[in-house]
């Protein structure tokens, strides 16, 4: 990609036409992958990877556990950053944003699409607390299976969507030589400023 088309464009229809090159080539198992960093609320940092599920003109949408650690984190400190790897066609994407919770009806409209035993898992779980061993929490799910046999899976109300709103994004292309390609883009006022970064 030409420098002066990287440095002109909004770094996130690069990142979406980087995106499609990556699920196109069927290379990678999952090119959804993203690591999640967040700040607690006690100022210790987490990471952990999570999918990215859906872009929007509004940014990058995942979906987790409300009462979760990157939960309450995100109640705590409402921003983060992503990081995707992509070894095989040598590029890496950081972005930063705020982040905020989708409507029920976003959610609620994503969970109907998911398989019912993704839901009972779900449902069931309390996601980042302690549980005493695997029979625990395979009973619980058997519960819930039966409960909703012959029923649509409720939306729990502790389980939902997360929108990222960038305002920061780096564009990293590799070189063997390690002269890496990086750039940097920061929103201000709806605008995109950017520049050249060293390797």
């Amino acid at each position: 990609m030409p420098e002066l088309q990287i440095l002109i464009n909004d770094p996130m229809e690069t990142f979406k036409t980087w995106f499609e090159e990556v699920q196109l080539d069927g290379h990678m198992k999952e090119a959804r992958a993203m690591a999640l960093a967040t700040l607690s609320p006690e100022g210790h940092l987490h990471n952990r990877i999570v999918l990215l599920k859906e872009i929007t003109d509004e940014g990058l949408v995942f979906y987790t556990n409300y009462e979760s650690s990157k939960g309450k984190d995100l109640k705590a400190h409402p921003t983060c950053e992503v990081v995707f790897y992509w070894d095989h066609i040598g590029k890496q994407v950081r972005i930063s944003g705020k982040v905020e919770k989708t409507s029920r009806e976003v959610s609620e409209a994503y969970w109907n699409t998911r398989p019912k035993e993704s839901q009972f898992s779900q449902y069931i779980s309390k996601q980042s607390e302690p549980i005493k061993d695997r029979l625990s929490l395979e009973e619980r799910v058997e519960q819930v299976r039966n409960k909703f046999k012959d029923e649509p899976v409720p939306l729990p109300s502790h389980w939902g969507g997360y929108l990222i709103r960038p305002n920061k994004v780096e564009l990293w292309i590799g070189h063997p030589s390690r002269l890496h390609d990086r750039y940097l883009f920061t929103k201000k006022g709806g605008s995109w400023t950017s520049g050249r970064l060293y390797p």
